[in-house]
């Protein structure tokens, strides 16, 4: 069923308290790849190598889910909110509600889909390892390949990828300026997408049909990788400014809040303060220090005006 909350994806459940939406591309890429896969299986079983090669993609979209909610479960466990999993034609994507607080969250968050990969990868060599040759060993001895594949490229240090955001959480913890982190990130992802060409290029082998089709991929790949690099480019500045919103800074000590005025936290900062403010809409705030004395008062338009001036 259609999902009205995002448009253009459908519904099919809820994982970990999560919604789990799909693309129609996903089912375009689906049939794709089990008319690529079915040719390995032909003359391998009885059973139709179309039916064989489903259930491999089958497989291998459980564990582009799996590699995300490893995703979901970490982010939760630092009290972030998780709006959805989507899985598209290029894999998966969580999101999630804000930005991490500090770099360790950030790594945290970003790596537990590679680890989850790599756990199904090792998991299933070893289970194929100790089977017989069969249909059934070469299935799942293809899941851990492709999974071990998803987990390293996962992790080249580009955004937007997983690694891109380890490396953006390590400049991060090493510099202590987030942005620097982000904008590094992303220019790396940006060299990795161009590599992904030439290196597609470099290595092609005498076969016209399949060098043709090996540029197409990387070339759709590579226009991913750019295009999600640019975005985090164009977003840097704006997270940097949020990030920089700081109630007690923003707000005017020791004024005298309105009747009825809604309450919040003198400590409340970045994407915490706009998410309190945006749950409870008004012009004017009472701040309150832990103890429930008030500190005075903050209002839309003084946040506003900061978020303006930190562009100049």
């Amino acid at each position: 069923m259609s999902s009205p909350q995002h448009p253009g994806t459908w519904r099919i459940g809820r994982v970990a308290g999560v919604d789990v939406l799909i693309k129609p591309s996903l089912l375009v890429m689906g049939a794709a790849l089990v008319v690529v896969f079915a040719p390995r299986y032909e003359d391998r079983s009885d059973t139709s190598p179309y039916l064989l090669a489903a259930v491999f993609v089958v497989a291998l979209y459980v564990s582009v889910l799996i590699h995300e909610i490893a995703h979901v479960l970490v982010a939760r466990a630092y009290r972030m909110q998780v709006d959805s999993v989507t899985l598209h034609l290029l894999g998966g994507e969580t999101l999630i509600a804000g930005e991490s607080r500090t770099p360790g969250q950030e790594l945290a968050t970003s790596i537990a889909g590679p680890l989850a990969s790599l756990g199904i990868a090792l998991g299933a060599f070893a289970v194929s390892g100790s089977m017989e040759i069969s249909t059934t060993s070469d299935i799942i001895w293809s899941i851990a390949y492709v999974n071990l594949i998803v987990a390293a490229f996962n992790m080249l240090p580009g955004l937007p990828l997983d690694g891109g955001r380890v490396f953006r959480a390590i400049i991060w913890k090493v510099t202590g300026d987030e942005e620097r982190g982000i904008r590094i990130a992303a220019w790396i992802g940006r060299l990795a997408a161009v590599g992904l060409v030439g290196a597609t290029l470099v290595l092609a082998g005498d076969d016209a049909r399949d060098t043709t089709i090996n540029v197409l991929i990387a070339a759709f790949v590579a226009f991913f990788l750019w295009q999600g690099a640019g975005d985090a480019l164009r977003n840097a500045g704006h997270a940097a400014r949020v990030d920089r919103l700081v109630a007690r800074e923003i707000g005017f000590p020791g004024a005298t809040p309105p009747p009825n005025a809604a309450a919040l936290s003198a400590d409340l900062r970045g994407p915490d303060l706009l998410r309190a403010m945006a749950a409870r809409p008004a012009e004017a705030y009472a701040l309150t220090e832990a103890d429930g004395s008030v500190f005075g008062v903050l209002t839309s338009r003084a946040v506003d005006e900061a978020y303006r001036a930190s562009r100049r």
